[in-house]
């Protein structure tokens, strides 16, 4: 989502830039990654380095040893970065070794949770990084008292609301949420996949039974990381979800995934990107984290972060029309990658 519109821009108004697309293979399953690819209108990778799963050192260190000799051989004048995954840091790291430059798109952001693996990403990846590409005025603040040089800081906009300006028409029209047996504006949505949520299954339980208690429909796409928990513990059964209004279903492909967001009542989640989109749309959102990112969504917009204890009443506020209404933050317009590739020409140009 965050790489396509980029793509986008440089394949049909640089003249200037040579793009190289490449995917790393962190995220390998067909659900998680090749139906992206295709939802987005991206091409098929000009490498895939091949990595999957294993341990976080496991994947930091595959694409370090794949990445390092692609870029002996290839030599690239800049290396775009996008987000906070193991694959974002890697990259860098080895980029900057060669004296390749680095562009991080969604620079600055920061939970100040270093239990998080993607804080650890974020903040090596900004401390190398040459321009640090922006989402929101926060980020830019957040860089300054870390001590960046002004010069690195590029306020561009949010890359995410971009995809989603391209495709929430399409994507409200599908009627993917009517096969689930749901009303518009009368269910819910939910993703989970962080470790602090998913890893441990007495946490998942709980946290399971208490969505099981909300009076609403709810559909969950079920990430591979959640599902390999609740089958492995049988959570299902022993919670006895089958009895509840949750629904749990495999993971969607960006159009229809985006459906059920567009047209539910309320977001319930643990996802960056969510809190995001569902700002931009103006839906409720519940972030199952003590922190977040995107503080932006909270000050701004309609996310509220929650807990198990807390979740009961946000949900009686949001079902019984009580919750704020939010606004759409400064530059997330949908015209963020042309901004990216401004900065990147003025930035190449000049060395």
């Amino acid at each position: 989502m965050k790489i396509a519109p980029i793509w986008r821009t440089l394949d049909q108004a640089s003249d200037f830039l040579d793009p190289v697309l490449i995917h790393t293979g962190q995220h390998y399953d067909k659900n998680m990654s090749d139906v992206f690819f295709e939802d987005l209108g991206l091409p098929k990778p000009d490498v895939h380095l091949g990595v999957g799963g294993g341990s976080h050192a496991e994947q930091t260190a595959g694409v370090m040893l794949k990445y390092e000799k692609l870029c002996l051989e290839s030599r690239p004048d800049l290396v775009l970065v996008v987000g906070d995954v193991n694959a974002t840091m890697a990259t860098s790291v080895v980029a900057k070794k060669l004296h390749i430059p680095v562009a991080h798109v969604e620079a600055g952001l920061r939970s100040r949770d270093m239990t998080m693996p993607e804080e650890i990403n974020r903040l090596m990846t900004d401390a190398i990084a040459d321009l640090l590409l922006t989402p929101s005025p926060d980020a830019d603040e957040n860089l300054r008292n870390e001590g960046t040089a002004e010069e690195r800081i590029h306020l561009v906009g949010n890359i995410m609301i971009d995809s989603l300006v391209r495709s929430i028409a399409k994507a409200r029209d599908l009627g993917a949420f009517e096969k689930y047996g749901v009303t518009a504006g009368q269910y819910g949505v939910i993703t989970l996949h962080r470790p602090s949520n998913v890893d441990d299954p007495a946490t998942l339980e709980h946290l399971l039974r208490v969505l099981a208690d909300v009076d609403m429909p709810l559909l969950f796409p079920v990430h591979p990381r959640t599902r390999a928990v609740m089958d492995k513990h049988d959570l299902v059964a022993k919670c006895g979800l089958d009895q509840s209004q949750l629904q749990f279903i495999d993971p969607l492909g960006y159009y229809e995934f985006m459906n059920l967001v567009a047209n539910c009542k309320m977001m319930l989640t643990d996802s960056g990107g969510l809190q995001e989109e569902t700002t931009f749309l103006g839906i409720p959102c519940l972030t199952l984290r003590p922190n977040t990112e995107r503080p932006i969504t909270i000050s701004q917009g309609t996310n509220e972060l929650s807990t198990v204890d807390l979740l009961p009443e946000q949900v009686g506020r949001i079902v019984g029309g009580q919750w704020k209404k939010g606004s759409v933050p400064e530059l997330w317009d949908g015209q963020t990658a042309p901004r990216i590739v401004k900065v990147l020409e003025t930035f190449l140009q000049a060395d």
